[in-house]
């Protein structure tokens, strides 16, 4: 049974719910159970001018392929109405997975640990919440990326 992390982040329609909506949903996934969860920080958007977002992490156990975890998410993505029309556009939810304990993973589809996230500091703070024991290797990603953003109130 792998350990992964997984992003959380939103900044529509009133973030902090959505990601409290999210985590329901992901709570509920058969095979699935939440170990951490992370603080709440409020990040400057990339891409497009938006609202600033609210992202958060959890570390959960997931007992199949992170494709599977993938093709999760993103059923929850949709059911809470995410439109992919934007790139880096505003968005209602959005959930990658960010890590995981079996190590490097990647498919067409799926890059484990995520191909950006040693320069996002709003990935790399709630991941390190979460994973503290990852801050041997991300600890210095984290502070090249002006340390952790503020935390959202």
């Amino acid at each position: 049974m792998a350990e992964i992390v997984i992003g959380l982040g939103s900044n529509l329609d009133s973030p902090r719910e959505q990601l409290a909506r999210a985590l329901e949903r992901i709570a509920a996934l058969d095979g699935l159970t939440i170990l951490a969860r992370s603080k709440l920080y409020d990040t400057e958007p990339i891409g497009p001018p938006q609202p600033r977002y609210v992202n958060a992490a959890i570390k959960v156990s997931w007992h199949r392929s992170p494709i599977a975890l993938l093709d999760c998410l993103l059923e929850v993505e949709r059911s809470m109405g995410r439109v992919r029309d934007v790139r880096w556009g505003p968005r209602v939810i959005d959930l990658d997975l960010l890590w995981s304990s079996d190590g490097k993973f990647e498919s067409d589809r799926l890059t484990l640990p995520h191909p950006e996230l040693t320069r996002r500091s709003f990935a790399l703070a709630p991941l390190l919440d979460v994973a503290a024991e990852l801050g041997v290797e991300y600890a210095a990603a984290l502070a090249a990326c002006g340390g952790p953003p503020r935390l959202s109130s």
